[in-house]
This record gives structure tokens, sequence and C-alpha cells, in this order.
């Protein structure tokens, strides 16, 4: 893995720890929506993704997917699955290097 292959995989593992917190404070309040931090590869992108923790679930049910913000996609190491016009994307990552990067980084425990 190159410096930038690593440093992508982590920038957006730190975003995905922060969101897990994010999630966990909405359910404590009973909220079922949250605004999220952008999961994008841009260690700089303070942008929000408003979501609900159902539409959060969903792009935490996979390792390698991503909540970002539409326009926020880097073709070069992933693809879209999931859009939902402007609200938001989910993204995978097939960039091989930084896929199993984000797995090994992955705040969830391995399904059983």
């Amino acid at each position: 893995m190159d410096k930038n292959e690593e440093r992508i995989a982590r920038t957006e593992a730190l975003f995905r720890a922060v969101n897990e917190r994010i999630a966990e404070a909405a359910q404590r309040f009973d909220s079922d929506d949250a605004a999220f931090v952008c999961e994008c590869s841009d260690e700089a992108c303070t942008e929000r993704v408003d979501a609900s923790l159902v539409e959060y679930e969903r792009a935490r049910a996979h390792s390698t997917h991503f909540l970002i913000r539409p326009g926020h996609e880097d073709t070069r190491l992933e693809r879209v699955v999931e859009r939902r016009g402007n609200k938001f994307a989910i993204v995978e990552k097939f960039n091989k290097a930084i896929a199993g990067a984000v797995r090994r980084l992955n705040p969830r425990p391995k399904p059983a």
C-alpha cells in the first residue's frame, strides 16, 4: 500500500469512527435521524450528511461501504452503490489495498 492509499484508508476510517459515535448518541436520544460526517477521502472535508439511522446502517452493513455527500466520490478508488438524490451516496471501495485496510480498521466486529 502506498502512502496516499494509506492516508485515504485512515481518513475514511476516522470519519467512520466519528459517525459510529454520532449514531450511538442518536440512538440514546431515541432519534431516527442524524447529521453524519461525510466519509469521503478528503481529510479537510467538513460537510455533513443527513441520513436516518436505517440509511446509515445500510452503509455500515459492509465494511468497504462509506456514506458521503454526492459528488465526493473518487471514481479511481470507489463506485457508487446507492444514491439518494442530493441527500447522500453510499460508495464501495474497490481499490484492493484501500478495501483491505478499511476492513481491518472497521470498528464493528466481524459477523460470526
